[in-house]
């Protein structure tokens, strides 16, 4: 097989794996939302990520140099700083799933990709003409939509998806930021370690005891959520961030389609409008991004939204 078959070949497996993960992340927002639904947001989000810390060492402890090089970071305070509040992100989002639900979180959420082109100018001096400016303003029209103030969907926990958007846009600028010297392997560290003793310290005044059948729940949350992260890896070992980002958008559809089917959610007309508006804006930035030569790193490609 020639060279450029094995590429197209790779990139094309690439493809599928970004589905299948972003179906993982899917539903492990599910299973976020149940269990948050029956014990505190941050029990359940620090489970995980003792779980996720464990996965990051033990993969850390098997690359060249161990534990101490991984560790190593040109910017050790920019990375405890993104990874800490990547871990408050995820506590605002997993509370919008319980209190909006995951159709109307992953609307909202969607807007994320568009809140980074916009604040990548004053944060890392990556300004946006006047394409991906207009690109930007159809999303947030998207997101009024999805709003509507004075109808439905609008509701104050509405500010929880808005504010997990605009923290992870943050977050995804300062992962951009520090890949600039430090490695993937040493970011992936950074979020697993800092993110579990954050969290650690905080569950101390919110434990509640998972029960019975509900640890089941909470051990594939966690294989999952370490699986996805893995599969992520691979994606990006396969096929640019550039290919294989837009396909991470299949994650909304799945989490759409989860919530009708186990949560009773429903999707009217207001959301399915606005989530398509801020969908083709946020691919048109892709797309121009792409043209650009501008390329996201691995760690802000795709992420699940409640991780």
């Amino acid at each position: 097989m020639s060279r450029g078959n094995m590429s197209r070949d790779n990139q094309r497996l690439g493809i599928l794996l970004m589905i299948l993960v972003s179906l993982i992340f899917a539903t492990q927002d599910a299973l976020s939302r149940h269990l948050a639904g029956k014990y505190h947001v941050i029990t359940v989000v620090t489970i995980r990520f003792w779980f996720f810390a464990l996965v990051t060492v033990i993969w850390s402890a098997s690359r060249a140099g161990g534990v101490r090089k991984v560790a190593r970071s040109a910017h050790p305070w920019w990375q405890i700083a993104r990874s800490a509040l990547l871990i408050v992100e995820i506590w605002v989002t997993v509370i919008a799933f319980v209190k909006l639900g995951l159709i109307a979180t992953h609307s909202i959420f969607a807007i994320y990709p568009l809140l980074v082109a916009g604040l990548a100018g004053p944060f890392l001096g990556e300004y946006v003409g006047w394409r991906r400016g207009s690109a930007i303003l159809v999303g947030l029209v998207g997101v009024l939509i999805i709003l509507r103030p004075g109808i439905a969907v609008f509701d104050p926990a509405a500010i929880y998806p808005l504010t997990g958007a605009l923290m992870f846009a943050v977050y995804a600028l300062m992962t951009r930021r520090v890949s600039w010297e430090d490695s993937a392997d040493t970011t992936f560290f950074y979020t697993g370690v800092v993110g579990a003793a954050v969290s650690t310290v905080a569950v101390v005044f919110f434990w509640t005891p998972i029960e019975g059948a509900d640890w089941i729940w909470m051990a594939i949350l966690c294989v999952m959520a370490a699986g996805s992260h893995f599969l992520l890896i691979k994606v990006y070992e396969l096929a640019e961030a550039s290919v294989v980002q837009p396909f991470s958008y299949f994650q909304l559809v799945f989490a759409c389609a989860l919530g009708l089917m186990f949560f009773g959610e429903r999707l009217d007309i207001y959301t399915v409008l606005g989530t398509a508006l801020i969908l083709a804006a946020g691919l048109y930035t892709l797309l121009r991004q792409k043209r650009l030569g501008i390329q996201p790193p691995e760690s802000e490609a795709a992420a699940s939204v409640g991780d």
